[in-house]
């Protein structure tokens, strides 16, 4: 769930897939997405999670007036980037569940989106252009191009774990932490961050 650290209140969540196999038990996302990727099933995968997704969330928009706003994030794979028909993808799922699009963002990994920064640009324009959000997902795990950053259409930054759940430990991710807060406020994106668990 994501929580606003200025006043605690619930603001939206992550849809996140699992597979709990008849014969196997649970099976990890990070076994069989990287198949899902490989194989192209990724494809029709994110399709469905697209739709699931704006479905539940605008259940949930009409529980009460408080909830009207919650956010639903979506992760999309760097597969998912290189299809031309994304920003149709997403827009069929925001229409179908009557959903205002910005309570919908697309999540997609800083390494993915660097990928092919020319044409991830050219397809996240279209999509943002419908007015759903977008954020850079697990930034400071990959390789980021500063000349390319700017340039990337992102209305926020979520920090790895990673850096967060050491920050009490070690004075050096506390100073990397400082830094993309620094860099993500002169970028004007908000900053979301995993893996926080206590005050």
């Amino acid at each position: 769930s994501l929580i606003s650290l200025a006043t605690g209140e619930l603001t939206g969540f992550e849809a996140l897939v699992l597979w709990t196999h008849q014969k196997y038990g649970f099976i990890s996302p990070v076994q069989f997405i990287p198949i899902a990727e490989e194989s192209g099933l990724i494809i029709p995968m994110t399709r469905w999670i697209l739709r699931e997704a704006c479905s539940q969330i605008a259940e949930w928009q009409k529980i009460s007036s408080v909830y009207e706003n919650l956010k639903i994030g979506v992760n999309i794979s760097g597969k998912h980037l290189a299809v031309e028909d994304l920003p149709s993808q997403v827009k069929r799922a925001v229409s179908s569940a009557k959903i205002n699009p910005s309570t919908l963002t697309l999540e997609i990994t800083e390494s993915s989106a660097m990928e092919n920064a020319e044409h991830t640009i050219a397809i996240l324009d279209k999509v943002r252009e419908l007015g759903v959000t977008l954020s850079i997902d697990d930034f400071g795990t990959g390789y980021s191009s500063l000349s390319h950053l700017h340039r990337l259409p992102f209305d926020s930054l979520k920090i790895d774990r990673s850096f967060v759940m050491e920050a009490d430990k070690h004075a050096e991710n506390k100073q990397i932490l400082q830094t993309i807060m620094s860099l993500a406020n002169n970028l004007d994106l908000k900053t979301l961050a995993e893996g926080i668990e206590t005050e």
